[in-house]
């Protein structure tokens, strides 16, 4: 097996937690699908061909955002939920979750494997017509997610208090908490944090159209999408890392799907959300404000995880190139529309 005997000692005894015997373990791998993971993760292969996802967090003295406390109890919600959704969903089932110690082991989520390589790494070998085929089948599984519903608006973790009643106060307070995160890791932003959060508040209104908390993923960039071939051509293998998961309006998926983009802008996503029942959606002036504040929120999370995330030089002049002006641009379209 090659893992490091650290690995070793905590994987037998997750392994062991979730009932599953170390002898049995045939080969470890060590996975990463982002700069900004946050959360440890080890691919696992049984001795009958199975494969499993171990997912650890990081040491308890690691630096994180407010949002981010229990994140392996939001993804294995997730992971639930989304099996409930009308029509399938292609996500990971959860084996076994502790989100504390538990007989040797500390927290931990083992989930089944999906098949399949993430998007940007199956790009390269898309046939004419495939990238397109796949943003609309993209679409359909995140209309097929809003089907489901929850019983309060925010982080069913805790990690910013109880779900609440209304969507606006959600927000608010996934607003307040990134805006003292920004204050805490002393972000660079391109405006004081209070001040942004000062434009959004005066569009908080228009939430009040949102009143049914539906599931969101909430971190659907293509690096969380798997893309597994077949003899029709490449396919979704499933959608992976819901871990920033929230139950909200679902026109926030559409911040993320379109990662520093307009969702307007790719009709064949679009295309395939309203095909399913979940995905009604009507671009006006109202659903364009919610979807610029949401892009707002998402694009402050993103710069102000560089600190506790350690980014490197050449990742901060990647954001100050490309997320500090996608989130200029949305703040402007909430100033505009409010």
């Amino acid at each position: 097996m090659t893992m490091t005997a650290t690995m070793t000692k905590q994987l037998a005894a997750a392994l062991a937690a979730a009932g599953v015997p170390v002898e049995r373990v045939r080969d470890t791998r060590e996975l990463s699908g982002s700069t900004y993971d946050y959360n440890d993760v080890t691919g696992v292969t049984l001795d009958d061909g199975r494969q499993l996802v171990l997912k650890v967090p990081p040491h308890e003295n690691r630096p994180g955002l407010a949002y981010e406390r229990d994140l392996l109890r939001a993804e294995a919600m997730f992971c639930r939920a989304a099996h409930e959704a009308e029509g399938a969903v292609p996500v990971p089932r959860v084996e076994a979750v502790h989100t504390d110690a538990v007989a040797g082991a500390g927290p931990f989520l083992l989930m089944t494997a999906l098949p399949g390589t993430r998007w940007p790494e199956a790009r390269e070998h898309f046939l004419e017509g495939e990238q397109e085929a796949l943003r609309h089948d993209l679409g359909n599984l995140v209309a097929r997610l809003h089907t489901v519903v929850g019983d309060g608006f925010g982080y069913p973790s805790g990690a910013l208090g109880p779900l609440a009643g209304t969507w606006r106060e959600a927000f608010s307070r996934m607003v307040d908490a990134v805006v003292d995160d920004a204050r805490r890791f002393g972000a660079r932003l391109p405006r004081p944090a209070e001040e942004m959060a000062g434009v959004l508040r005066r569009a908080y209104p228009v939430l009040d159209e949102v009143v049914v908390p539906r599931l969101v993923h909430f971190d659907l960039w293509e690096g969380n999408v798997l893309v597994d071939g077949g003899p029709r051509g490449p396919r979704i293998g499933g959608l992976v890392d819901g871990e920033r998961m929230f139950w909200g309006d679902p026109l926030a998926d559409f911040a993320s799907g379109a990662l520093l983009g307009e969702i307007e802008g790719d009709p064949y996503f679009l295309d395939g959300y309203r095909q399913e029942a979940g995905g009604f959606v009507v671009f006006d002036e109202a659903t364009r404000l919610r979807i610029a504040l949401y892009r707002c929120y998402l694009y402050l999370i993103m710069l102000v995880e560089q600190g506790p995330r350690g980014a490197s030089a050449a990742e901060r002049r990647w954001a100050r190139r490309e997320v500090v002006p996608s989130l200029t641009a949305a703040m402007a379209t909430v100033a505009a529309l409010s």
